[in-house]
């Protein structure tokens, strides 16, 4: 079930808060709740990836980046993920979740989203996401004039020039699956 509540309630936290720039980390505070957990009593892997959903979110309208999508008629779509997870997530641990964009290309934006308890990341989530107007994917380039920001991505980490080729890679494999079932 979709943590419809928990997404009002990051909303909420955003009322009269300034704008942070692009390059920003933003940070949620958030509770383990029992809902979240799996048969090993601990947070479940996908709910990892929904959590990431709040802090994109949290990210997205700090960044101002979200107005500028519903000027442009678009919406942010996640064309590919990844996680690793290092410790766990019990029943009613607090934790935050810091998210900032790290780069793009002339497609995709790379987010990661690092889940933080007393100090230490206990697991991170990596997406690499697009924006979809009316006639397709809206190069980043024009988010970024929109947002008067002049200047071009940071060099892209290592792990994510990796993720970016990886999910590429997959990507032909399918579409070549495809045309052969076609």
């Amino acid at each position: 079930m979709y943590p419809w509540l928990r997404l009002i309630g990051t909303g909420f936290t955003l009322i009269g808060r300034p704008r942070v720039g692009l390059l920003d980390t933003t940070r949620i505070s958030l509770r383990a709740w029992p809902n979240d957990l799996d048969p090993n009593i601990h947070v479940n892997n996908g709910r990892y990836l929904t959590l990431a959903d709040l802090g994109r979110m949290h990210w997205f309208v700090s960044a101002g980046v979200f107005q500028i999508a519903r000027k442009q008629n678009a919406f942010p779509v996640v064309g590919d993920a990844m996680a690793k997870f290092r410790r766990e997530l019990r029943a009613f641990d607090k934790f935050t979740i810091e998210s900032r964009l790290v780069g793009w290309d002339q497609k995709w934006g790379f987010l990661e989203h690092r889940f933080v308890r007393a100090g230490r990341v206990i697991g991170m989530v990596a997406v690499r996401g697009v924006f979809k107007g009316p006639n397709g994917p809206i190069d980043p380039g024009l988010f970024l004039a929109e947002l008067s920001h002049a200047q071009s991505s940071p060099p892209l980490p290592k792990w994510a020039l990796n993720f970016h080729e990886s999910a590429e890679a997959m990507s032909s494999l399918l579409r070549e699956e495809e045309s052969r079932h076609s």
